[in-house]
């Protein structure tokens, strides 16, 4: 298979985004395999949406505004790779409004993973140390130098870089001491509406600046040490490879696993390693390995789609909700009842993916959205399948139905027994005659109905 063939580049644009558009896939296409690569991975070279019309819009809205506006972001934006890393920190960094009620703060977070979420671990964990969201989250806003606070010392050990068994109880009191006096100036006012910005602010004076011993090293340790000494760490570098290759490549078990459970494809995660410690935690190059790679080359459809990827790529297939008019709400309510309340994580260890995702309750919020989002006919998205259809012929046997709708959805493959399910309706509706426009507006309902099969089944389920 030819590495610009369009399956693979929609597979890329999947997994390094939320999918994409058909005419966008077949430009893609048109070049190599890792000069898209690249592109994905500069998302900069793209062009930014208009700040003041989203902002306009959905800013303002608390407690929605924020969500929506992501959403809105996750389909709409041509730097894909910037909101789907922002989406990978999120997973990994958890923090949630249900705590501070003080939605500027989250996202500022977003916004920080944006900008730094494909630069360094070193990078990262700084701004991650600073960020008025995190602080409050885990409480280092109460870690002062009489009266330390462990909470932020033992996560950024445990949740946010090395993993559980990697360091002893001595070391998260150490890290907490050295993150004493990091905290955040009070915004004004907090209430009624709690719209006010804050920042990072050091306070030397509630730092303890005593003598530390962490992780093997002795020092006067600050924050920042504490940081330079974590991201050198080899199970840092399995820790964040692993997270890399759960979100971008193929379902892992849950994190609490990882110290008994070893990964499904260690010779990845052994590459992914090898690129950490060779460029010295650089995320880019970590994923310019990874994309690059047979192992994620030949990982379509082994991941359950969060529910965010789920409806921001069912939102592009039908090709609507091109400006973010108010309403786009409802799409982030929708990601909600699918288990996935964005900026608002169950715990500070992020939510669990894979087939947890999947359950009675969820799995019919997931179906019933696709197949509601793709019943009306008049979508640009569907159509555009429509015409199509209509493009190379004047009629479509059943057979060519539903394995150009498959083509034209996806590309998505389906198990025989799910293509003998869409078959059956083809056979029972027949030959559709498409060549002319009124012959389209006659038969396109029944385009539409396959449409909806298709998004019904369990494949759709996966990217």
């Amino acid at each position: 298979m030819p590495d610009n063939d369009l399956s693979l580049i929609a597979h890329l644009m999947r997994r390094a985004g939320f999918g994409a558009r058909r005419d966008e896939l077949e430009a893609y296409s048109a070049r190599k395999y890792d000069a898209v690569v690249e592109d994905v991975l500069y998302p900069e070279r793209a062009p930014s949406l208009e700040e003041d019309i989203l902002d306009r819009y959905n800013g303002w809205d608390k407690d929605k505004g924020v969500a929506a506006s992501w959403m809105y972001r996750m389909v709409n934006s041509e730097r894909h790779l910037e909101e789907k890393i922002a989406l990978f920190w999120h997973h990994v960094f958890a923090t949630g409004t249900n705590k501070s009620e003080h939605d500027p703060s989250h996202m500022g977070e977003i916004e920080m993973f944006r900008r730094i979420g494909l630069s360094d671990m070193r990078t990262l964990l700084i701004g991650l140390s600073k960020d008025p969201a995190m602080i409050y989250w885990l409480d280092n806003n109460e870690n002062h130098k009489d009266e330390p606070n462990e909470n932020y010392g033992r996560e950024i050990l445990e949740l946010f870089s090395m993993g559980v068994g990697n360091y002893t109880e001595t070391d998260i009191k150490m890290a907490g001491r050295a993150f004493t006096g990091w905290t955040f100036t009070q915004p004004i006012p907090l209430y009624p509406t709690g719209i006010y910005n804050t920042s990072f602010v050091y306070k030397e004076d509630d730092h303890d600046d005593s003598e530390k011993t962490f992780l093997g090293e002795t020092g006067c340790f600050n924050g920042e040490d504490i940081v330079d000494i974590i991201v050198k760490q080899p199970a840092t570098a399995r820790f964040i490879s692993r997270h890399m290759y759960n979100f971008f490549v193929a379902d892992e078990p849950q994190v609490p696993a990882w110290g008994d459970k070893p990964p499904g494809d260690p010779e990845a995660i052994d590459a992914l390693v090898g690129t950490y410690l060779d460029s010295d935690g650089d995320i880019r190059s970590m994923l310019r390995v990874l994309f690059n790679s047979d192992f994620f080359k030949e990982a379509r459809f082994k991941r359950v789609k969060t529910p965010a990827e789920l409806v921001a790529g069912v939102i592009k297939l039908v090709g609507t909700d091109r400006f973010p008019a108010p309403g786009f709400v409802r799409y982030a309510q929708a990601a909600t009842l699918m288990g996935q309340q964005l900026f608002n994580p169950p715990t500070v260890e992020g939510w669990h993916t894979g087939q947890e995702w999947i359950n009675g309750g969820t799995l019919n919020e997931r179906v019933n959205f696709a197949v509601n989002q793709v019943g009306d006919a008049s979508k640009p998205g569907l159509r555009d399948i429509v015409d199509r259809l209509g493009s190379t012929g004047g009629s479509v046997t059943p057979a060519e139905l539903v394995d150009r709708c498959l083509d034209l959805v996806g590309p998505l493959d389906v198990s025989d027994d799910a293509r003998d399910g869409l078959l059956e309706y083809a056979n029972a509706v027949g030959e559709l005659k498409l060549g002319t426009k009124a012959e389209r507006e006659q038969s396109q309902l029944h385009v539409v109905r396959m449409i909806q099969l298709i998004v019904a089944t369990r494949e759709y389920q996966f990217a």
